[in-house]
């Protein structure tokens, strides 16, 4: 053909994979936190600001559904949020479904670039990160009722995320 090449029918190399999918956020954020401590006053304040400035957020005790597994419908919602805003009390620790969510927005912020926003409610955060003050009875039951494997990724996880700068008021009342 009048001097035009062909191109080659076959490339040397394969094609590259295409990049992975961009995920989807259903959420913008996600609050983690222990009722008993937050749920009537701090995370419902800011659960109604962020709704008011129409940030989807996710809230348990608003967007868990009555028959579903609770453990894997929140893992849900934390991979499908853009965000976590952890609001650490007194009694956050106490709680195994509170740690449960932590060690897995952790995991999401390494694996999915999921940012993380530490409050500190009432509490130190050096009391979260060495788990002393109210943290350390908590943590002592922890070691009596659960493996200690799992407490220690607990305690990483709190390490981890209070290494993030967040807030801290000794009362936010």
């Amino acid at each position: 053909m009048g001097g035009v090449e062909e191109l080659p029918r076959s490339y040397p190399h394969p094609p590259p994979p295409p990049p992975p999918p961009t995920p989807t956020w259903r959420y913008e954020v996600f609050l983690s936190f222990t009722g008993q401590d937050t749920r009537d006053n701090f995370t419902d304040h800011l659960y109604t600001g962020l709704v008011e400035r129409r940030i989807t957020a996710y809230r348990d005790d608003k967007n868990l559904g009555r028959g579903c597994f609770i453990i894997e419908t929140l893992f849900r919602a934390i991979e499908r949020s853009r965000t976590s805003i952890i609001i650490f009390s007194k009694n956050y620790a106490a709680s195994k479904w509170c740690l449960y969510e932590l060690v897995k927005i952790v995991k999401c912020n390494k694996l999915l670039g999921h940012m993380i926003f530490p409050v500190f409610y009432d509490v130190r955060p050096d009391h979260v990160a060495e788990q002393t003050g109210p943290y350390k009875k908590i943590f002592i039951d922890h070691y009596k009722n659960f493996k200690k494997r799992r407490v220690d990724k607990w305690r990483n996880a709190l390490k981890t995320v209070c290494g993030i700068s967040g807030w801290y008021k000794p009362n936010y009342r």
